[in-house]
């Protein structure tokens, strides 16, 4: 843990912006509505186990063991992300970028009625937690 801002990380002495930031301040030039799209999905990564929201300058990531899910906050809805171990061909995905073998981010741009519609999402984000956010595939491959 960063003995200035209170981050935590996996490994010592990680590079980092080394700052503190609310959600308050990430939300602070949005709609209610990009607002709400973002506490949705944190109420559906919520039941997947504890996790840590933290807000950053340009970005909100939430954390199980590590970074495996985010935000970045645009003016009336949220990109939304969630990295899994598989690349996921779906409609309601954007993009996706891989950082190596077994970690894609799965980026897609949703309001709040929009999260409500995407088949399996909760599903889906319990796995990123899992697999990735808990490194339960790390394990599994080491082992």
């Amino acid at each position: 843990m960063c003995p200035r801002c209170g981050h935590r990380f996996v490994t010592e002495n990680v590079w980092h912006s080394c700052s503190s930031y609310t959600l308050e301040d990430a939300f602070a030039r949005s709609t209610p509505e990009a607002r709400a799209a973002f506490e949705a999905f944190v109420a559906l990564v919520d039941q997947c186990g504890p996790v840590e929201v933290v807000a950053q300058k340009t970005r909100i990531v939430i954390m199980g063991r590590v970074r495996f899910a985010g935000a970045v906050v645009l003016r009336d809805r949220v990109r939304l992300n969630v990295a899994l171990a598989r690349r996921l061909d779906a409609q309601w995905v954007e993009r996706i970028e891989s950082y190596g073998e077994r970690w894609n981010a799965h980026r897609f741009v949703r309001s709040p009625a929009d999260l409500a519609a995407i088949p399996g999402l909760a599903a889906l984000v319990c796995e990123g937690y899992r697999e990735l956010g808990m490194q339960s595939s790390l394990a599994a491959s080491e082992g």
